[in-house]
C-alpha cells in the first residue's frame, strides 16, 4: 500500500486555518471528542480498511521515529 505521505492539500495553511478554528470554544474532552469524530468520517469518506490500516501503521511509524 503506497500512501501520499508528502504534502498533498491544495490550501494546507487554509486547511489548518479551519481545523484550528472548528476547536474554538471547546473543552480539552470535547476537542478530543471531536478529533475521534472527524476521524471517523475521514475513514468512511476513504472506505478501504488496507488503507486506513496501512495510514494507522504510518502514524504509529512516525510517531515512533521509524
Amino acid at each position: 500500500m503506497n500512501l501520499i505521505l508528502a504534502p498533498n492539500l491544495s490550501d494546507p495553511d487554509g486547511f489548518y486555518d479551519a481545523l484550528i478554528k472548528s476547536h474554538e470554544g471547546l473543552s480539552d474532552e470535547e476537542s478530543a471528542a471531536f478529533n475521534a469524530r472527524l476521524i471517523l468520517i475521514l475513514a468512511n469518506q476513504i472506505g478501504d480498511i488496507a488503507t486506513l490500516e496501512a495510514a494507522l501503521k504510518a502514524a504509529r511509524d512516525i510517531e515512533e521515529g521509524v
